[in-house]
């Protein structure tokens, strides 16, 4: 772990019946463990990565601070998603290149909060997401553990694999998805637009993703049929140091844009028979 990272997240639990799961998921990230805190909005240090009955969550401290940011397959805005979303109706999932008989692999390389994977997994694509951040690997790794006990969505869970690590590396290794999905975080100017809190504090934890062009050249020699490539609206395209490269097409919706990089015909990978109306 960063040696300036652990100067600023610290491990704690919510009472003393998790002190044992924080202790030892300080020792697993190498950062320090500090004590119980009952309030993190009266604690003086930066940043918890606190263990609560609801699940392990990052939390900026302080009495202005956000609120907790973790991850909820189960409810909240992503079970709201699920089940109102749009279905194969929504862009990512044209994106991707759902269609009728037809769910690909995806590698979902760049995993974050692992919400547009979830989306992709609920419409019936395996999805393998690889996250090269140990703290939100973590936060990762308890909401798939919490989500795997719930029977409505456990199915789902079925279908996505988690994967700690370098994603350019990592693709170098990898059997061969249909489609590899990339959502680099990039360079952010917090005057021109409203940032959500999950945003914030990821670019304070994970910093920006400087090796996007790198991680776009693996990408299509790892992809067998497509990359998509996740942007805001107004964003220029990721540039490959060398290559006058394109994307194929775009899709382009209020706030976001998908840049689709064809490189040949879908074909059906499903291992579960999926209802084409989802």
């Amino acid at each position: 772990m960063n040696k300036v990272l652990s100067s600023i997240v610290k491990v704690a639990a919510a009472h003393g019946a998790l002190q044992k799961h924080a202790q030892q998921m300080a020792e697993s990230l190498n950062l320090p463990y500090v004590k119980v805190i009952p309030d993190p909005k009266k604690c003086e240090h930066s940043h918890l990565l606190y263990v609560t009955d609801k699940g392990v969550q990052l939390q900026q401290c302080g009495k202005k601070a956000p609120g907790p940011v973790w991850v909820d397959f189960v409810t909240g805005s992503v079970a709201h998603r699920r089940k109102f979303g749009g279905g194969s109706g929504q862009m990512i999932a044209k994106a991707v290149g759902l269609k009728s008989g037809v769910r690909p692999s995806v590698l979902d390389v760049t995993a974050g909060l692992a919400k547009d994977a979830f989306v992709l997994a609920t419409l019936g694509c395996q999805v393998q997401m690889i996250e090269r951040s140990p703290i939100v690997h973590a936060l990762l790794a308890d909401g798939l553990m919490r989500a795997e006990l719930n029977f409505e969505i456990m199915d789902i869970i079925d279908r996505l694999q988690l994967l700690h690590g370098n994603s350019i590396d990592l693709m170098q290794q990898c059997e061969k998805p249909q489609v590899v999905y990339v959502d680099p975080m990039f360079p952010h100017n917090t005057k021109s637009a409203s940032v959500k809190k999950e945003m914030l504090i990821f670019r304070e934890i994970v910093g920006d993703d400087m090796d996007a062009g790198t991680l776009l050249a693996q990408a299509l020699e790892t992809a067998e049929a497509r990359v998509v490539v996740k942007r805001p609206r107004k964003a220029p395209i990721i540039e490959v140091t060398g290559l006058n490269l394109k994307p194929s097409y775009a899709l382009e919706g209020k706030s976001s844009r998908y840049d689709i990089y064809a490189l040949k015909k879908l074909t059906n990978t499903a291992a579960v028979t999926v209802d084409d109306n989802l």
